[in-house]
C-alpha cells in the first residue's frame, strides 16, 4: 500500500467517525463521552471491513500484504525449528 492509499483510507476512517459522533451529539440524547466515541467506532467498521476484503479495490490491502506476512511467518517457523533443534 502506498502513502496516497494509506491517507485515502486513513481520511475515509476520519470522515465516518466524525459523522457518526457528530450525528449522536446533535441529537442531544447521548452526551457521554464514551457513547459517542462508541457511535463514531461502529460508524469505522464498515470501512475497515472494506481493508480486510481483498478483493476491494480500493482499500483491498490484505491481498497485497499476505505475501509478505507469509514470507515472515515462514522465516520464525524456520528459526524455531532450529532453535528447538540445539
Amino acid at each position: 500500500m502506498d502513502k496516497k492509499q494509506l491517507q485515502a483510507m486513513l481520511a475515509s476512517y476520519g470522515r465516518s467517525f466524525i459523522a457518526a459522533a457528530l450525528a449522536v451529539w446533535q441529537t442531544g440524547e447521548i452526551t457521554d463521552p464514551k457513547g459517542i466515541i462508541a457511535a463514531g467506532l461502529a460508524a469505522v467498521v464498515p470501512v475497515a471491513a472494506r481493508a480486510l476484503n481483498p478483493k476491494d479495490p480500493a482499500f483491498g490491502i490484505v491481498k497485497a500484504v499476505l505475501p509478505e506476512i507469509e514470507k515472515q511467518l515462514e522465516s520464525i517457523v524456520a528459526e524455531s525449528k532450529k532453535k528447538k533443534k540445539k
